[in-house]
């Protein structure tokens, strides 16, 4: 069957600009920029990350040929905050969102801007998430696939007016899965249809056709695996027999299990039982095999243009999902599943000369992509205006000075329990239940799934109360509500917004 041809793409991809003279990356020609997104997106589940059960040879070779960072995190665990972060270069504090909001209109730092402002040429496809749904931040051009989602008044997404075209009779939802529910099973129409086929075939089709002068920076955002965990058949097919790894269930997390209770197909946690959890966690690999299947295409286009060898590749994704790890659900949590995220990065010979295949252990997060990005270009990111810093520093094996730490944190969201802050180095990670005031401790080390709390281990104790200092040396610029006379306290109401939030577009 012929790939079917796309909506309206071709002319709004082979916009052009002219070029201007820079370098970059140690006085190199500028690359492009090719940043490949997943959403909700499970830190360990890459093969390259040690999971010897899924299928991402691509995303592999990404980390094969360059560098994956085992301690890459989310700050702010869900898609709307996580992706101001991403935005700005910011901490949540300073971006403005500490929870699940509405991404601002307008920031002084917007990466599509400053990239723009660069002499790239730049396009995003994919998922935004941003209000409104057709705001740019500074894209030349955005090809937008929003899971549904109809936030903004008439709207309707390029891929859902594609599918019209391409399939009139036919129901985009036919699955029958919402986009929070724990379900899965193979999606109901020809695989060509399906929302990550379309933001592959639009990535590729960009490539193709690009006769630009400047550099590009193409921005790929795929919406899955983000249930609803849906991948065509023969990837549904290939986990069916697959020994996929169980949920890690700590003695600490009974609370989440809900017995008895009638629990709605979006559920945030509940024990589903060890069936529903596999089956979930089939279609959530198959997604995810299926997006590689798609970076894969992507990489063959770019080989046959003869950029690869041009181009910095970076891959990350917005957060995790626990798919019923602690009988946990969804993302928003402090715990690995939802909080560390894969973080992979590729330069092409012609930018940069450094070791390849290296594993790094310093704390990511996704406030470090755009000061990496403008490196790349050849602009100096001022350490005034980030929180972030050149990941590329750490790759040229510079990581004097590197954060020995990261923070973590979500407001309220589905319970008022739900509500935290957090620090960790991928060693270690203290959680400070807002609400009441608990405190977790894990060893990430001995401990990867977080199964034993060591908050209340005497032996621990002085471990416990170093890691509770660094989030109130943290909270120092805040102070009150989350600091009082110089020590955390439960802080049960809610705070979305903090005051540097520079509010919604008009």
């Amino acid at each position: 069957m012929s790939r079917p041809k796309p909506l309206s793409r071709r002319a709004a991809l082979q916009v052009g600009l002219g070029g201007i003279a820079m370098t970059a990356l140690g006085g190199a020609k500028r690359p492009n920029i090719l940043f490949l997104m997943t959403d909700q997106h499970r830190g360990d589940c890459i093969g390259a990350d040690g999971n010897k059960a899924i299928r991402t040879p691509h995303l592999d070779r990404i980390a094969h040929e360059g560098v994956l960072f085992r301690c890459a995190y989310t700050s702010v665990p869900s898609c709307t905050p996580a992706r101001a972060g991403l935005l700005t270069g910011l901490s949540p504090w300073h971006h403005g969102m500490l929870g699940y909001g509405a991404v601002a209109g307008s920031y002084r730092n917007e990466k599509p801007k400053m990239l723009r402002e660069a002499g790239y040429q730049t396009l995003g496809i994919g998922k935004m998430h941003w209000a409104p749904q057709r705001h740019l931040h500074g894209f030349h051009r955005t090809l937008l696939d929003e899971s549904g989602r109809a936030e903004s008044p008439g709207f309707v997404s390029d891929y859902r007016q594609w599918f019209r075209q391409q399939a009139p009779e036919s129901n985009p939802d036919a699955t029958g899965i919402g986009w929070n529910d724990y379900a899965a099973k193979p999606y109901a129409l020809d695989e060509r249809l399906h929302p990550t086929r379309w933001t592959g075939d639009t990535a590729v089709e960009f490539l193709q056709t690009y006769k630009g002068d400047e550099p590009f920076f193409l921005k790929v955002s795929f919406a899955r695996p983000h249930s609803p965990y849906d991948p065509p058949e023969r990837f549904w097919k290939l986990y069916e027999d697959a020994e996929l790894p169980r949920a890690v269930v700590g003695k600490w997390a009974t609370r989440h299990a809900m017995p008895g209770a009638k629990l709605p197909k979006d559920t945030w946690r509940g024990d589903l039982g060890a069936e529903q959890v596999r089956r979930s966690r089939q279609g959530y690999y198959g997604s995810v095999t299926f997006i590689d299947e798609q970076v894969g295409r992507i990489l063959d286009a770019l080989a046959k243009r003869g950029w690869l060898e041009d181009t910095l590749i970076l891959v990350t994704s917005d957060h995790g999902d626990m798919t019923g790890d602690h009988h946990l659900w969804r993302k928003t949590y402090a715990y690995e599943a939802s909080a560390r995220i894969p973080m992979l990065m590729r330069w092409g010979g012609n930018c940069l000369d450094a070791k390849r295949g290296q594993v790094l252990r310093q704390p990511v997060e996704l406030r470090d992509v755009l000061p990496t990005f403008l490196d790349a270009a050849g602009v100096g990111a001022d350490p005034k205006r980030f929180d972030g810093r050149s990941m590329l520093d750490l790759v040229r094996g510079k990581a004097d000075g590197w954060r020995p730490w990261i923070d973590l944190e979500h407001d309220i969201c589905y319970a008022q329990e739900n509500h935290w802050n957090a620090v960790t180095d991928g060693r270690w990670k203290y959680i400070y239940h807002a609400m009441h005031g608990e405190q977790q401790l894990f060893d990430l080390q001995a401990d990867p799934g977080e199964s034993s709390d060591l908050a209340s281990d005497p032996a621990h104790a002085a471990t416990l109360r170093q890691w509770r200092g660094r989030l109130v040396e943290h909270f120092a610029e805040r102070g009150a509500p989350f600091l009082s006379n110089g020590d955390l306290v439960p802080r049960p109401k809610r705070f979305l917004y903090s005051p540097n939030y520079p509010g919604k577009a008009q």
